[in-house]
């Protein structure tokens, strides 16, 4: 049985995309545009101020589509137990901060990852002549 392809996605969030072997077989879902609520099951208030301080930087970058909503409200919610947690002076269990980093690194949210992530490109190209001043040539006669 031949291994499955590695979404073109997936290659873009690890850096190991190549121009020569891309293959457009992978589901474009929309991109957010516009800040959504945050869920109403979220846990507590530190979750929902995670929600609202993560979708516009995610919005900014274009890295927030439709399918993955549900994957950042679980990161918010992971990040309010684990804030809690910590307030109670208690400290999260490994499975939980393992969950919380994966969810993360998801995103492109830690430094690593964002060594992964391309930059957002405007679609306006630069001019290549742009470089070189006018000059003022004589007027012919």
């Amino acid at each position: 049985m031949a291994k499955p392809r590695k979404p073109q996605t997936l290659k873009a969030v690890s850096g190991t995309v190549r121009k020569d072997r891309a293959v457009n077989d992978s589901v474009n879902f929309p991109l957010i545009i516009d800040m959504p609520a945050a869920p109403d099951w979220l846990p507590n208030e530190h979750s929902v101020k995670e929600w609202n301080r993560l979708v516009p930087i995610l919005i900014a970058n274009k890295l927030l589509t439709e399918a993955g909503l549900s994957a950042l409200a679980m990161l918010c919610a992971l990040h309010g137990k684990i804030v809690q947690l910590y307030a109670a002076g208690e400290c999260p269990t490994g499975h939980l901060s393992a969950q919380y980093r994966n969810l993360l690194n998801d995103f492109g949210l830690t430094p690593v990852a964002q060594s992964k992530v391309n930059p957002v490109s405007s679609n306006e190209k630069e001019n290549p002549f742009a470089k070189y001043k006018k000059r003022n040539w004589p007027e012919a006669v």
